[in-house]
C-alpha cells in the first residue's frame, strides 16, 4: 500500500510540471498520471507545488557557547526545521581544542540521536589542527560519511586558525574527498578593532559591525581562494554578506577555480540600520558577519540569479534576548554572535525571492535543497523528486498567508529577527522518507524520526 498525492505541481530545480506522485516505503516509486494502485491513499494536493524537502546545510543546535549552550538543541531545532518545510540539516559538530576528530564527532552523535525530527548529517568544525588531526580526516571521510570540514579565519583565541593550518587542510581535504568551509573574516582585524572600539567606550551593540566592516570579510575570502588554488582543493564560503566577497567568489569561478559560496535571508532581508534601535534591542541582530548596509543586498541577489552564490542556508544558532544576550549588555563584544532561522527560511525565499521575480522557483528549489545535496554527498537521494529519491516531499499552499511572530514559532527561543515579516505560502504537508510528519501545518507525532546520513565524498569537478 502506497500513497499518492494527486493533482500538485512538481518543481525541481530543473523542471515544472503537473503529476502525481506515488510513494512506497520510503521512497518516491513513480511520478505521472493514473498511477494509483488498489489500496493505495490517495492525498488531493490540488493547487499546491510539490517541492523536494529543503536541506539546511548550516546549524548550530546544542552548540556550547562557554558557560551555557544554543537555545535550541536538536529536539527543538529539527522540530522547527520540519514545520518550516526543511526536511535534512547538516550541522556543525565541534572539535574543541585537546579533542580528537572522533570525540568531537561521538559528541555529535549523542547530542542528536533520537532526538531529531529531520534527517541530519555533520560537518566537522576544526579548531586545534595538528598532524595526528590531518591523518584521521580520510578515516572520517570514508568510514563516518563526513565529507565536509569547517575551519575559522575569525575568533581569535578560541576557534580561529593560521593559514598553515588552512592550507594543510585544504590539501588533505582535496586528497582524500572532502569539502572545506571557510568562515571568513580577518580575525587579526577584528580582534583590535574591537578592543580599540571598547577602549574608547563606544560599547553599545551599534559598534559590533563597525568592528567587522565589509573589508575584513572581503580580505580574507580573497586570501583563502588564493590558499585553496595553490592547494588545488574545492572551497565553500560560509554565509558571505558583501558585495567585495562576492566579487572575490565570482573572479574566481571565472577563472575556472572550485569555489562554492553561500549565503543566509538574513543577509538578503535585513541591513545594519537593526543596530540602532532603541535601547538595547540591536543586540538581537548581533552575528558575525554582521548585517551589512542595505545596499549589499542587491548584489548578493544578483548572485543568486547568476549563480555566482550556490546556496541559501541559515547559520541558525539560536540565543535567547533574556539570559544569553544580555550578557553584552554593557559590553558589546560580550553580547553571544548568532540568531535563528531555520524554521523561516523557506516561507521568506518563497515570499520575497520568488513573488517578486528574484529568484524563479526553480532557482528556489536548486538554492534550498538541490545544491546543497549535489554539493554534500546527499544526492541524488535527497534534494529532488524523483523515482528512488528519498520521498521527502514539501506540499506548499501558496494561497496560505500569515505574519511571522515569535510566539506561533517551534524554535526555542524568545524572538525571531523576523518578527511581523508577512509570508505567503506554507509547507501544509511535510513527508520524511514517505512518513507523513506534518499535516495540515501540524506536527503528526511527538516522537522524533529523523536519522543520521553518512554522506558520500566530495567529487571534485573535472577540469578538461
Amino acid at each position: 500500500m502506497g500513497i499518492v498525492l494527486n493533482g500538485g505541481t512538481i518543481v525541481t530545480a530543473a523542471d515544472i510540471y503537473q503529476a502525481d506522485v506515488r510513494i512506497e516505503g520510503e521512497r518516491i516509486v513513480a511520478i505521472g498520471c493514473d498511477i494509483k494502485q488498489p489500496g493505495d491513499q490517495a492525498i488531493d494536493v490540488d493547487g499546491c507545488f510539490l517541492f523536494p524537502g529543503g536541506i539546511d546545510p548550516h546549524t548550530h543546535f546544542d552548540l556550547p557557547m562557554g558557560d551555557f549552550s544554543t537555545s535550541d538543541d536538536f529536539e527543538s531545532g529539527s522540530k522547527a526545521a520540519i514545520m518550516g518545510g526543511t526536511t535534512t540539516i547538516l550541522d556543525f559538530a565541534t572539535q574543541f581544542k585537546g579533542e580528537t576528530l572522533k570525540e568531537g564527532l561521538a559528541n555529535w552523535h549523542t547530542k542528536a540521536k533520537d532526538r531529531s525530527y529531520v534527517d541530519y548529517g555533520f560537518h566537522m568544525a576544526i579548531t586545534d589542527w595538528n598532524e595526528s588531526i590531518a591523518q584521521e580526516m580520510p578515516e572520517l571521510i570514508h568510514q563516518e560519511g563526513i565529507s565536509s570540514f569547517k575551519l575559522y579565519m575569525a575568533y581569535k583565541n578560541v576557534l580561529q586558525v593560521d593559514d598553515g593550518a588552512l592550507l594543510q587542510a585544504l590539501r588533505q581535504a582535496g586528497e582524500f574527498g572532502a569539502l572545506i568551509c571557510v568562515h571568513c573574516e580577518n580575525g587579526d582585524i577584528v580582534y583590535d578593532l574591537v578592543r580599540e572600539h571598547v577602549e574608547q567606550g563606544k560599547t553599545s551593540p551599534k559598534y559590533h559591525p563597525l568592528s567587522r566592516p565589509p573589508i575584513v570579510e572581503e580580505e580574507a575570502t580573497s586570501r583563502v581562494i588564493t590558499l585553496a588554488q595553490l592547494a588545488g582543493a574545492p572551497l565553500y564560503i560560509v554565509h558571505l554578506t558583501c558585495s567585495g566577497a562576492l566579487k572575490a567568489v565570482n573572479d574566481a569561478k571565472l577563472k575556472g577555480q572550485e569555489v562554492y559560496a553561500e549565503t543566509c535571508p538574513q543577509y538578503l532581508l535585513l541591513d545594519d540600520s537593526k543596530y540602532c534601535l532603541e535601547g538595547f534591542n540591536g543586540a538581537k541582530y548581533v552575528i558575525s558577519p554582521p548585517l551589512r548596509p542595505v545596499q549589499h543586498q542587491k548584489a548578493l541577489w544578483s548572485g543568486l540569479k547568476a549563480g555566482s552564490l550556490d546556496v541559501i542556508a541559515t547559520d541558525h544558532c539560536a540565543l535567547n534576548y533574556k539570559g544569553h544576550k544580555d550578557k553584552g549588555l554593557n559590553d558589546f563584544s560580550k553580547i553571544p554572535n548568532g540568531s535563528a532561522g531555520v524554521e523561516t527560511r523557506m516561507g521568506l525565499l518563497y515570499t520575497y525571492g520568488v513573488l517578486p521575480g528574484k529568484l524563479s522557483l526553480n532557482d528556489f528549489v536548486a538554492l534550498t535543497s538541490t545544491n546543497a545535496a549535489k554539493l554534500f554527498g546527499l544526492f541524488p537521494r535527497k534534494g529532488t523528486l524523483a523515482p528512488g529519491s528519498d520521498a521527502d516531499i514539501i506540499v506548499w499552499d501558496p494561497r496560505v498567508s500569515s505574519v511571522i511572530k515569535a510566539d506561533n514559532l517551534h524554535q526555542q527561543v524568545d524572538y525571531t529577527p523576523y518578527e511581523g515579516f508577512e509570508q505567503t505560502g506554507k509547507a501544509v504537508h511535510v513527508f520524511l522518507r514517505g512518513k507523513q510528519v506534518v499535516e495540515g501545518g501540524h506536527l503528526r507525532s511527538d516522537k522524533p524520526t529523523g536519522i543520521y546520513l553518512a554522506r558520500k565524498p566530495f567529487l571534485k569537478r573535472k577540469v578538461e
